[in-house]
């Protein structure tokens, strides 16, 4: 989120909770985040300006797989600059050049302080919030983001849903409408699996449900249909319930 982002979510008068970028904030700030108690479970709630908090929490998984993801990228570019074949490449590349020292601009090294300097916010994350929400719920409600980018997933994977290019608001609306319905049926679906104890997922029941046939055959002496919905495996008598109306009331009263 750049700042730019979060001054027009503020002037729209909207609440929110972002991730902190806190090792670019400012030298002065940067010492008071360091200056916190780093233990589990403790939430230090920092003025951040503007009427926004800074809140930061230590984990001490974060700070293990920060340790093992640091290591694992500096080992490489150890491995690379040893047998002299560093590229300009590796400097470019986002993520462990920041461990590299170019001097001027011909010779490169490995820069053990800089490694030192990361290692101090190992386990460290900060959320920035404007709302009133106690540091504990800041950081609860952070965590749910999860599921917004799963979402996201299941909108563009299973759903496949795509932009479109509208002339007119009411098209633009109905389009999102859509695109929101379809994602609603699909988490309802996810829903009536899980009270139900259906084994399978979503994708899984759809992927079984495309290849059950109903058939209608009439009756010329009564003059009544007969509907037949016919299951050949196990899967498809498995989800059976969710086909036939009377046997999902039997099954959840």
């Amino acid at each position: 989120m750049s700042e730019k982002n979060v001054q027009l979510l503020r002037s729209a008068g909207y609440k929110y909770i972002i991730g902190a970028r806190i090792k670019k904030e400012s030298g002065a700030m940067k010492d008071l985040i360091l200056s916190t108690p780093h233990e589990p479970g403790v939430f230090n709630d920092i003025p951040y300006g503007n009427g926004d908090r800074l809140i930061v929490g230590y984990s001490e998984d974060r700070a293990r797989k920060n340790e093992h993801d640091r290591n694992e990228g500096v080992e490489r570019l150890r491995k690379r600059y040893a047998k002299g074949t560093l590229t300009k490449a590796d400097i470019n590349k986002r993520g462990y050049n920041k461990f590299l020292s170019i001097s001027s601009g011909v010779s490169v090294r490995i820069d053990e302080d800089k490694i030192e300097e990361d290692k101090v916010w190992d386990g460290l994350k900060g959320y920035r919030t404007n709302t009133d929400l106690p540091a504990d719920q800041v950081y609860d409600n952070y965590q749910q983001l999860w599921n917004v980018e799963r979402a996201f997933r299941i909108t563009k994977g299973t759903l496949e849903v795509r932009p479109m290019f509208h002339f007119s608001e009411k098209r633009i609306e109905a389009h999102v409408c859509i695109c929101f319905v379809a994602l609603k049926v699909y988490k309802e679906l996810e829903r009536l699996l899980k009270i139900s104890g259906c084994p399978y997922s979503v994708d899984n029941v759809l992927r079984i449900a495309e290849v059950i046939v109903t058939i209608e055959v009439d009756l010329p002496e009564n003059g009544k249909t007969l509907t037949k919905t016919i299951y050949t495996s196990k899967e498809e008598r498995d989800i059976a319930y969710l086909i036939e109306t009377d046997d999902w009331l039997n099954k959840n009263g």
